[in-house]
């Protein structure tokens, strides 16, 4: 059984681009559009890996990730931002991601951070 990865971005191409690329290399991948939506998804499904916009409609990613953790979730979370300042980073981390990607990005460098996320 493959891994389960929730990606969720509200620019449609970006959230094709990863879920392709994802896809390519044999992961099952879901797809959301904005923030309501990720935790919804995240609350209800079984994640191998959750792959997340910071800046989103209905609720930016760092809420959807604090929502996660204090639920005792420890699904892996790789943030995917154009927000690239040090502060940010440090937020992101600080609110229980396991990785920071800045965008632009490249897919191949994000898969193998994926790869390297699941082990």
């Amino acid at each position: 059984m493959s891994a389960r990865i929730l990606v969720v971005d509200d620019d449609r191409d970006i959230r094709d681009l990863v879920a392709i690329k994802l896809e390519s290399a044999g992961y099952e991948v879901v797809v959301r559009s904005d923030g309501s939506q990720a935790l919804e998804a995240a609350l209800e499904g079984a994640w191998s890996l959750i792959v997340l916009d910071l800046m989103m409609p209905g609720m930016s990613g760092i809420d959807v990730l604090r929502a996660i953790r204090d639920r005792g979730d420890t699904t892996p979370v790789i943030l995917l931002t154009a927000r690239g300042q040090e502060k940010d980073i440090e937020a992101g981390f600080a609110a229980g991601a396991d990785d920071y990607v800045t965008k632009p990005f490249s897919p191949r460098a994000l898969l193998a951070r994926v790869t390297a996320t699941l082990g």
